[in-house]
């Protein structure tokens, strides 16, 4: 019998991804979101329009399934999620509790929680050359206002919610997933969207603005990784939170020079210090990941930035 699959979020961006990949692997897939995909159709056997902050709305969203990933939530880059802290934590709270007691009552085998790094502590990220961010380092807590701690407090509601009922849970931990058919434009795009839109829009030699003084680092992970680590998480009996990203880390400049080397361009950058910037360093430690999974993301950033480069370009070019 072919096992059903509810992906929530399906209208977002690694949403729309996990459904291309569940159906390549022949599950039968619900998506459902408050909108359909943006640039491409949507794969899923059926996709519902459905509001996951109702709890009615989560009731329907689980029916007949067998197991669930549930990505629904409101999010964005830095400057949305430092801007829109109350509405966050409204909306994801409620998204995230209805979904865990809908999926709870309906008999859902397995569930995944997609966290984030943003719940790891800011004493840990003060630096730039910071060490890589293991998961036992979540606790003391000192999550990232608003958007981190309401993801630090679904992951402990999903281990009550195995400890007490027997459901077995997930928790993933993301690390800038970056790709194609992502938001790059709006306020709601991360920084290798946004960098790679304004190197697209700029003419050989320009200067683009960089928020803060570029010196910040990440690691990025693409967005093809993402969802087989996701899935292989599923597949596996493990399930405390577990960090899912690449654990190279570059600078917010670096990431700038990449970008213009594949765009054959000469940019220059100019800093806005007075934009939000986040902490001011930030890496995985992907040696559990690599226990666990006995797998590791493969795309290189260059790879990556390079297809998602040129897709964007090609989204700007085409309007």
């Amino acid at each position: 019998m072919t096992t059903k699959v509810l992906v929530t979020g399906a209208g977002g961006f690694i949403g729309h991804h996990l459904v291309n990949e569940l159906k390549s692997k022949g599950y039968y897939v619900r998506g459902v979101d408050i909108v359909h995909p943006e640039y491409a159709a949507t794969r899923a056997d059926e996709f519902e329009i459905l509001d996951l902050r109702r709890w009615d709305a989560c009731l329907q969203a689980v029916r007949g399934m067998d197991q669930v990933y549930n990505l629904a939530a409101n999010m964005g880059g830095i400057g949305f999620i430092e801007s829109n802290k109350a509405l966050i934590v409204h909306d994801n709270t409620l998204i995230n509790i209805h979904m865990l007691e809908a999926a709870r009552l309906n008999n859902i085998k397995k569930y995944l929680y997609t966290s984030s790094a943003c719940i790891y502590p800011g004493y840990l990220q003060k630096s730039p050359d910071i060490q890589p961010l293991k998961e036992e380092q979540a606790y003391p807590a000192d999550a990232e206002d608003g958007y981190g701690w309401e993801k630090l407090y679904t992951e402990r509601a999903c281990r009550h919610y195995m400890e007490d009922y027997g459901m077995a849970t997930y928790s993933v931990r993301f690390h800038n997933i970056f790709g194609p058919l992502g938001t790059y434009d709006g306020g709601r795009e991360k920084s290798p969207a946004a960098i790679c839109r304004k190197i697209a829009m700029a003419a050989d030699g320009d200067t683009i603005e960089v928020w803060g003084d570029g010196l910040q680092t990440r690691s990025y992970c693409y967005v093809d990784d993402c969802v087989e680590g996701i899935y292989r998480l599923m597949q596996s009996d493990f399930h405390d939170p577990i960090n899912l990203g690449q654990d190279r880390m570059i600078s917010i400049n670096e990431l700038v020079d990449i970008v213009s080397k594949i765009s054959g361009k000469t940019i220059h950058r100019r800093h806005d210090l007075t934009k939000p910037q986040g902490v001011r360093g930030r890496n995985s430690d992907n040696t559990l990941l690599r226990e666990v999974l006995n797998w590791e993301p493969k795309v290189s950033l260059e790879d990556g930035l390079k297809l998602t480069y040129e897709w964007i370009s090609k989204q700007i070019n085409n309007k």
